[in-house]
């Protein structure tokens, strides 16, 4: 078990690196304000739960693995991608209906569908599972006893302030989306900014030459 201090000092730069700017976020801020702070919460749910996966990875050295196979890594990038550019197709599609999407986004099974959503653009980003690998274990304490249960706990803590961050955002963007929807056309149009939003994380996940 990590010492007070050192979970503190972990949960300080948790946050930090939370609130950057990234694919993540990013689909909460989209999702949020085109369907809803629930369809947003979902998302961010499903993004906490990829991140606790990656810790899991980690642990197990799966991500180690992945590192040292570039062939693996490209080919889960690109999974990533088209999964990510599949969604924002999808989005543009059905842009014309977003109102009724939106009215719909409270029931149990849309929102699982964003907790899914989000857990899978998450859990196969390769490039998580790396920064996983890199970031956990600068945290693990030998006076801490098993590293392995170091790492889950610090993994845990991560994906919980996930939860929290993620939920201010999908609160406050899905509050503004709602707002806007009022105003005629404005859901049809949060609606393909949504879907634009999509395929540009996945053109960027895609070209991004950088492992981490």
């Amino acid at each position: 078990m990590p010492a007070t201090d050192t979970l503190a000092a972990f949960l300080a730069v948790s946050v930090l690196i939370t609130l950057a700017p990234g694919p993540d976020n990013l689909m909460v801020l989209g999702q949020s304000l085109a369907r809803g702070r629930a369809a947003g919460f979902g998302i961010a749910v499903g993004c906490a739960l990829g991140c606790f996966t990656h810790t899991l990875w980690a642990a197990l050295g799966v991500s180690a693995a992945l590192a040292s196979s570039p062939t693996v890594f490209a080919a889960l990038k690109l999974a990533g991608a088209g999964y990510l550019c599949w969604i924002g197709i999808q989005t543009l599609l059905h842009a014309r209906g977003a109102t009724v999407m939106r009215n719909s986004d409270a029931t149990p099974a849309a929102w699982a569908s964003q907790v899914r959503r989000g857990f899978i653009a998450n859990a196969i980003n390769p490039k998580v599972a790396l920064f996983f690998l890199a970031f956990l274990p600068q945290f693990v304490r030998a006076e801490g006893g098993d590293a392995t249960a170091q790492m889950i706990t610090l993994g845990a803590s991560f994906a919980l302030q996930t939860v929290f961050v993620f939920g201010a955002i999908a609160f406050a963007a899905g509050t503004l989306g709602q707002a806007l929807a009022r105003h005629g056309r404005a859901s049809v149009w949060l609606e393909r900014m949504a879907g634009v939003l999509f395929i540009g994380l996945a053109a960027r996940l895609a070209l991004d030459d950088h492992t981490l």
